[in-house]
Order: C-alpha cells, then structure tokens, then sequence
C-alpha cells in the first residue's frame, strides 16, 4: 500500500530542551516515511527560536514562529491550516509520546475508514492527582451532556482526516481546551471518532502548564459546544429542574389554602423562559448548521 500523506503537528511553548532531544529523532523517523513535520512556536521565552534555527533547511520540517504566545488551540490552528496532507497528528513537546504509536494510530485509521482516532491513555497513570481529577470531571460533564464513545477526549496525540479538520478547526477555542472541544466537534458531526491504546513517558523536562483553570476553561468550552450543536441539551434540564422545585415548594403552600406564592411565579417564569431560550438557541442552531 503506499504510504498516505501524514503531517505530524508538534505545537512548542518553552520545550527547547525537549526539542533538543525529541526533534532530531522525529526528523529522521519521518523522512524514512516521508512524512512532514509542521512545528509552531508559540511565542515562546527560551531559545526555542534560536534551536529552531538550526533545523530550517530540513527538507520535511515547516515552522512556524508565533510573535506572542496565543495559546495551544491558535498552535494546532496554525499547523492545520498549513498541512497538505491527508492525515494529521498531533504530537507533543514534552517527549511524553512514542514516535512508533504514530505508525500504530495511522494504521488504524486508515484499517477502520475513521475520522478521527484519539491515542487512549486509559489505565495508565496522571502526572498529578489533580490532573487526573480533573480529567476525571471533564469525561464525566461532557459524558452527561452528550454520547461520548470514547473514553480519553483529551488526549494530546490523536490523528485525523486534514480536510475535516481545517473545516472545524476555528470552532476550537485558543487554549488548551481545544483538544477536548475538537474531538467533540467530530463527534457531534457524526463522524467516526475511534481510539486506539497508546503509551506515554515521563516529561523530559520542565513542568506541564495544564491545571485547575485549564479543566475550569475546557468545562466552559465543551458547554459552549453543547450550546452550538444541541442547546436543549443544556435549557430543558434547566427548565424543568426550576419547575421541579417550584412545584415542590408551591404546591404545599397552595394545598394549605395560601394561594400561589410570589417565588412560585418566578419558579415557574423561569422554568418557560429557560425553555423559550432552548427553541431559540435550537433555532439557531439548525440555521447555522443549513449555512454550512
């Protein structure tokens, strides 16, 4: 079979000394596959830039150079906006990732006709309790908001149809939310959304950015996305749940013969006006859904 067209997106905050390792290595697994490589350095501090210099006549590395740092979602944008091929990849520069799950995760993709194939790191261990808490929360929100088949959305290493990609890409926020986001945006498109087991290594160096505020923004970010693709989703729970407890509180006090009370009333305006604003939004939804 010939080798389909795969461009390997490595976004790079502050990891010149990951990349002094990584990158060489990367270069030389790819160009025996005849991959490309697009690395975008997101405004960073160190001297990324500066080592980065070094690799500019490398035949299958395009870089790119952010002026200030916007973020790892406007980083991945950038890449796939940039790539010519077939297939992209995300792949990290913290040397947590195996360059041979590439090979696996392409195989895969291509094997199954998939969309997406996100590199599951389901039963391995979080870098921090916290992290894995907040992994934890995110599966759990976006999994009561909407089917998710998968069970690791946010997954820094997962491949995916360019064309797609470049299609949904600017639906993604510019933070680190983007990775969850974006593979919910495939989902709610109907489009196959698979995983496939990888491993991970330690960081080589430096410390990970990710914490409280990153799973706060992505909580947001995929409540946006509910938003956007089924808004009653989110305004007919809240809906009932105010007519729920209104009742609850109301109906003794109308039973006892003290008629409607005033927070009955504005329980009840609630509860229509959550609902109002879901046919609404659904509206919308399905008019910006016709334009594209």
């Amino acid at each position: 079979m010939e080798n389909p067209g795969l461009s390997i997106i490595v976004p790079a905050f502050n990891e010149a000394v990951n990349l002094e390792i990584i990158l060489p290595q990367l270069i030389d697994y790819s160009l025996k596959r005849q991959w490309q490589i697009i690395l975008v350095n997101d405004g960073s501090s160190d001297f990324t830039r500066t080592f980065l210099n070094n690799f500019v006549n490398e035949s299958n590395l395009t870089i790119f150079h952010h002026k200030v740092n916007k973020g790892y979602g406007a980083a991945l944008k950038t890449a796939i906006n940039a790539s010519n091929t077939e297939y992209c990849i995300t792949f990290d520069a913290d040397g947590q990732h195996y360059t041979e799950d590439i090979d696996s995760l392409l195989d895969h993709i291509i094997q199954n006709d998939a969309d997406m194939v996100v590199g599951s790191r389901k039963g391995l261990k979080s870098a921090s309790i916290i992290r894995g808490l907040g992994k934890t929360i995110i599966r759990i929100i976006a999994r009561i908001l909407m089917p998710v088949p998968i069970h690791d959305i946010n997954s820094g290493m997962k491949i995916f149809r360019t064309d797609l990609a470049k299609k949904y890409a600017y639906l993604g926020p510019d933070t680190m939310s983007f990775s969850d986001t974006f593979t919910l945006v495939f989902i709610n498109n109907k489009h196959l959304v698979l995983e496939k087991a990888i491993r991970i290594k330690d960081r080589i160096s430096g410390q990970s950015t990710i914490g409280i505020q990153t799973a706060f923004q992505t909580i947001m970010e995929i409540i946006n996305i509910v938003i956007l693709f089924n808004p009653m989703k989110i305004f007919l729970p809240v809906s009932l749940i105010c007519i729920f407890f209104t009742l609850l509180w109301g109906l003794p006090i109308a039973f006892m013969g003290r008629g409607v009370s005033t927070g009955s009333l504005l329980g009840i305006i609630s509860g229509l006006f959550f609902f109002l604003m879901g046919l609404m939004a659904e509206q919308l939804s399905l008019i910006r859904k016709r334009q594209n």
